[in-house]
């Protein structure tokens, strides 16, 4: 990709992006590349738990619009896209203006920065990793996925690490929205966006990708 192209991608992406970040509340603190840091519970806050909420149902909001992204991305011709994947912590950080007498930054510090960021680095494509703070306050609302431990550059020990996965109250139902993806393989369903005279050709595509991994997977 040349580096126009990139530049359009990149920006298309972060301005979905912020959209989502600031409809769920969230402070925009910077971007890094293709990555952005929201915060939460500064400059004001709804409480712990419904900051954390807040946070994790706008990490669920991105990681959609992402995958809705890449499909628009490879129609038009983009054979490299943005997967995304994101990190979340919970806990005490020093917020305030930090910089120069010329020029001063509105951010966070602390070491629950960093944890967000290291888990970020350790996640999947696709993959929204929370620490077990972050689990604790909102395990009754959102179901997750036990991750065991992540070894985290800058931590002594350890970190335990979850997969956010959904609401709790939409496992029961019917799903028309199916994303997955691992080495190798990638596959986004759109139930709601599929005509039904696409329906043949996407199960002739399915079928045809079972009978492909059913010859070619070793005894």
């Amino acid at each position: 990709m040349d580096e126009a192209a990139l530049t359009v991608l990149i920006n298309n992406y972060l301005t979905e992006m912020s959209k989502i970040a600031l409809e769920y509340g969230g402070t925009i603190d910077k971007f890094v590349g293709d990555a952005v840091m929201v915060f939460f519970g500064d400059p004001t806050t709804k409480g712990p738990k419904e900051d954390c909420l807040a946070c994790v149902s706008m990490a669920f909001a991105m990681r959609k619009r992402a995958i809705e992204l890449a499909m628009h991305w490879k129609n038009e011709g983009l054979l490299e896209t943005i997967q995304i994947r994101m990190g979340i912590s919970t806990g005490f950080c020093t917020v305030g203006n930090f910089g120069t007498e010329t020029r001063l930054d509105y951010t966070l510090l602390g070491s629950e920065v960093n944890l967000a960021s290291r888990l970020e680095t350790s996640a999947k494509p696709g993959e929204i990793l929370i620490s077990q703070s972050t689990h604790e306050m909102i395990k009754d609302v959102i179901y997750t996925e036990d991750r065991g431990s992540v070894v985290v550059k800058g931590f002594k020990s350890p970190i335990k690490a979850y997969a956010a996965v959904d609401f709790r109250k939409n496992l029961n139902k019917k799903q028309d929205f199916l994303n997955f993806s691992t080495n190798g393989f990638s596959l986004v369903l759109d139930g709601e966006k599929v005509a039904n005279y696409d329906r043949t050709r996407v199960l002739t595509a399915l079928r045809s990708a079972i009978q492909f991994l059913n010859k070619n997977t070793p005894s």
